[in-house]
């Protein structure tokens, strides 16, 4: 997968497109993600108690990973993800435009 959780992206078609946002999600075997406060749609939910009231909220929907582009965190740009085989093995992602290493910041 070129696109994993905490990337930042941006949406380039759709209904949302030009808007920017993290990646909450991956859902690898639909090929989906899932953006904050990108793709917004009602939900209605029932009440659980007898006597409370029924609501509509607001979800984030998946969109499919091939309307999305990663956002590189070095020059900031809409980019595509090559790769970069190490000689010990291992496997970074890079950036195509800058050719900088692409690193997923975690925060704990």
């Amino acid at each position: 997968m070129k696109i994993k959780s905490n990337d930042k992206v941006k949406i380039i078609s759709g209904k949302d497109k030009g808007k920017s946002g993290k990646v909450t999600k991956v859902i690898s075997e639909t090929g989906k993600i899932i953006v904050e406060n990108v793709n917004l749609v009602k939900k209605h939910v029932k009440g659980k108690r007898q006597g409370e009231q029924g609501q509509k909220i607001t979800v984030a929907s998946p969109i499919n990973m091939s309307n999305v582009s990663l956002i590189c965190p070095k020059c900031t740009k809409p980019t595509r993800v090559g790769y970069l085989v190490l000689e010990n093995g291992e496997k970074h992602r890079i950036c195509k435009k800058c050719n900088q290493d692409i690193a997923i910041q975690v925060k704990k």
